[in-house]
């Protein structure tokens, strides 16, 4: 992907040298979406990020005066639609940055990869996720009770979970835009 770039951040793809960083929210990822990419040390890190590097739907969010990896957005297209979402190091949670990354993204696919609608799937009790969501514009269009296992309990059995649905058209962000 050609990188984007935001007033205090650069969109890019992925390099070898983001291990540290990706291992920084990934060897204890907060959203149980994400256990399954739980790093075990630096070197599995290291191999991630490689694998990475060759994924344009995988999308490193860096600091742009350091270049510093602070989190990840994607974007997978399905033809028109294209599902997105976002991991942040816990560490800069609070500052915008999420916000700021997801928007240019969101950009970027309505308006140069011809995007028309965008969804992101978020479980029930990551309210920081939810409120990112409605601050982009998203509307919640459904709860999938039960719908996916990320986990299991001490005796072995799936821990279900509640997931939301999100969206957004693009005439919905183009009104947004204008109003």
């Amino acid at each position: 992907m050609q990188p984007l770039e935001t007033e205090r951040l650069r969109l890019r793809n992925f390099r070898e040298g983001d291990a540290e960083g990706l291992f920084a929210y990934l060897r204890a990822p907060v959203a149980s979406c994400f256990l399954s990419l739980t790093q075990k040390d630096l070197d599995a890190a290291r191999a991630e990020a490689q694998a990475r590097s060759k994924d344009d739907a995988q999308i490193a969010v860096c600091l742009k005066d350091t270049d510093a990896l602070i989190g990840d957005l994607f974007a997978h297209p399905e033809e028109d639609t294209v599902s997105v979402g976002w991991n942040f190091n816990p560490a800069v949670a609070g500052q915008g940055y999420a916000f700021e990354a997801a928007q240019a993204l969101f950009a970027h696919l309505f308006d140069a990869a011809g995007a028309r609608r965008l969804y992101a799937y978020v479980e029930d009790h990551n309210l920081s996720s939810q409120r990112l969501c409605e601050r982009l514009g998203m509307r919640r269009e459904g709860l999938f009770l039960e719908y996916i296992s990320f986990r299991n309990d001490a005796e072995g059995q799936p821990v279900y979970e509640n997931t939301l649905q999100y969206a957004l058209l693009k005439w919905e962000w183009e009104g947004r835009r204008l109003g």
